[in-house]
């Protein structure tokens, strides 16, 4: 089924995915290059890289393997398929516009609970680190609150967008059992053991699928204001404008 996007809907969407790839790209890059600033690295995490050339395939590899970077390349491949045209509403591509939303959302939230009262932000860092984690999550979400599309998501859907997490998992898991290295403390299976990753990844799975049907029941509740008052674009499989 294919539906067009407004002017506005379009603007919108392309600000989101140009924010979103900029993130993404400049970390890649930036990390691939080593010139992150060199931090001390806690035993088993990510970072305990050799300096330069020598070491640029394994930041690139560490860089791509964090959650933060796989939710913002989820928005951005899903809002990039969503500027195409014709812009077809298949289960593939609502699926991906409901896994980026509610990992966006994840990794701002675990970010500001777990991880920034101890981050140290110092160089590069400055940069990418509020675009990865505040302001490409803030603008996914207000776009989408905006613009939709709106009915895009129902039950089949919520558990489906899972399947990208779920693939981040294995890959973490299966990668830091070879290199002894994860990107996170508390997936760091050498410190805590697998008991402990497996409960906090399950509550984080717990805690997606409540956001996706926190993102389920918002849809349901801008889909019935806006057709109370008479706003056009807010139908099933069709983008706001």
């Amino acid at each position: 089924m294919t539906h067009p996007l407004s002017s506005r809907a379009r603007a919108a969407l392309l600000l989101n995915a140009v924010v979103a790839w900029a993130g993404v790209v400049l970390t890649v890059l930036l990390s691939t290059l080593g010139w992150y600033q060199q931090l001390p690295v806690e035993p088993g995490l990510y970072g305990d890289t050799p300096p330069g050339a020598a070491g640029a395939l394994p930041r690139l590899l560490d860089t791509l393997s964090y959650f933060t970077i796989w939710s913002n390349i989820a928005v951005a491949v899903g809002v990039t398929l969503l500027l195409a045209r014709p812009l077809r509403d298949g289960v593939a591509v609502r699926v991906l516009r409901l896994s980026g939303l509610l990992m966006i959302t994840v990794t701002a939230i675990v970010y500001q609970v777990l991880l920034a009262p101890t981050a140290e932000v110092v160089g590069w860092s400055l940069l990418t680190d509020p675009i990865l984690h505040v302001v490409t999550p803030v603008l996914t979400v207000l776009v989408w609150a905006i613009w939709g599309p709106r009915g895009w998501i129902d039950a089949r859907l919520v558990p489906a967008a899972l399947t990208v997490p779920l693939l981040w998992i294995v890959w973490m898991l299966a990668r830091g059992a070879v290199i002894d290295a994860y990107p996170y403390g508390f997936v760091n299976v050498a410190e805590v053991g697998y008991a402990s990753v497996a409960r906090t990844l399950a509550l984080i799975l717990v805690f997606g699928v409540v956001v996706a049907a926190a993102f389920w029941g918002l849809d349901v509740l801008l889909r019935r204001r806006s057709r109370g008052s008479g706003a056009p674009g807010h139908h099933a499989g069709r983008a706001a404008g």
